[in-house]
């Protein structure tokens, strides 16, 4: 059977970003991506639960599963851009990443299953 990883991730666009458009509340993205790396790293240093990382999924992430409160659900190899889904295998249960950068922004990712 294949693997899978379940995540949540919170995601912060740039202007140099594949689609430079906040999928959820459609609005033009226009910050450049030393701006998105200090409000993800600012959002990391905040998170001291669960439920503040699903808060600020929900008020802050650019991706239209902040709706969800950032969860992507569970993927397998080969679903998710590979830097994304490199860091999401690595992770264990429960641990949440550094920064990470893709050709859709800058993230952050919480394995959760």
């Amino acid at each position: 059977m294949e693997e899978k990883v379940k995540c949540s991730h919170i995601l912060q666009k740039h202007s140099g970003s594949r689609n430079p458009v906040d999928s959820y509340r459609n609005k033009k993205i226009t910050r450049s991506i030393d701006e998105a790396l200090e409000n993800i790293k600012n959002f990391r240093q905040s998170i001291d639960s669960f439920e503040k990382f699903v808060e600020i999924a929900k008020n802050y992430s650019e991706c239209s599963s902040a709706k969800n409160g950032g969860d992507l659900g569970f993927f397998g190899r080969g679903e998710m851009q590979k830097e994304f889904e490199d860091v999401g295998f690595a992770l264990k249960v429960g641990e949440m990443s550094e920064p990470i950068s893709t050709a859709s922004g800058i993230h952050i990712i919480l394995r959760t299953g």
